[in-house]
């Protein structure tokens, strides 16, 4: 091979090593200015989207370890990769691809687990990472809200039986 394409090899591998996740996609009649603007979306969720020859994205996949994707790579490819949340990133190409019914997402790499249509789709349809989080945080807080009423009940017992007392006495001692 020759050193330039060496050179977009090892490029693109470092690109996967980096992200979380791959999401493959065909672009076939995407023009530049919808092109752009996808770029534009994806920035923002912190996912970038690259041409890529098919044939470097085999050997760069093959070099990371990725399972073999070879059956799913024809056409014109673009992959889209990121930073952290998959779910974002799948969320804008539904997004995008209802508006202008482009690009057509092939298959998905998470873990290096590779990921179908499907399964792309349904991590589309979660609610976004921060929602996800706070729901968690919510499952987690209950048990011990209710472990500190638990608690704390035996304490608040004996304070209202401590005062019933003293008020009952309090009412004797004024008769």
């Amino acid at each position: 091979m020759r050193p330039e394409k060496t050179t977009i090899v090892e490029d693109l591998s470092a690109r996967l090593n980096a992200s979380p996740f791959l999401i493959v996609t065909e672009y076939t009649g995407m023009n530049v200015i919808e092109f752009a603007e996808l770029r534009n979306r994806l920035a923002g969720a912190g996912a970038q989207c690259k041409v890529v020859k098919n044939t470097f994205l085999r050997r760069a996949a093959a070099e990371v370890g990725f399972p073999d994707l070879s059956k799913d790579l024809t056409g014109q490819t673009a992959i889209v990769t990121g930073e952290s949340d998959v779910c974002a990133a799948a969320k804008i190409l539904k997004t995008f691809s209802t508006e202008f019914q482009r690009p057509a997402v092939r298959l998905g790499v998470l873990d290096h687990a590779v990921l179908s249509k499907e399964q792309i789709q349904t991590l589309a349809d979660l609610p976004p990472k921060p929602v996800l989080q706070a729901q968690l945080l919510g499952l987690l807080k209950s048990p011990l809200q209710k472990l500190v009423s638990v608690l704390n009940e035996p304490g608040a017992s004996l304070a209202r039986l401590l005062k019933a007392r003293v008020e009952k006495e309090g009412g004797e001692a004024a008769s």
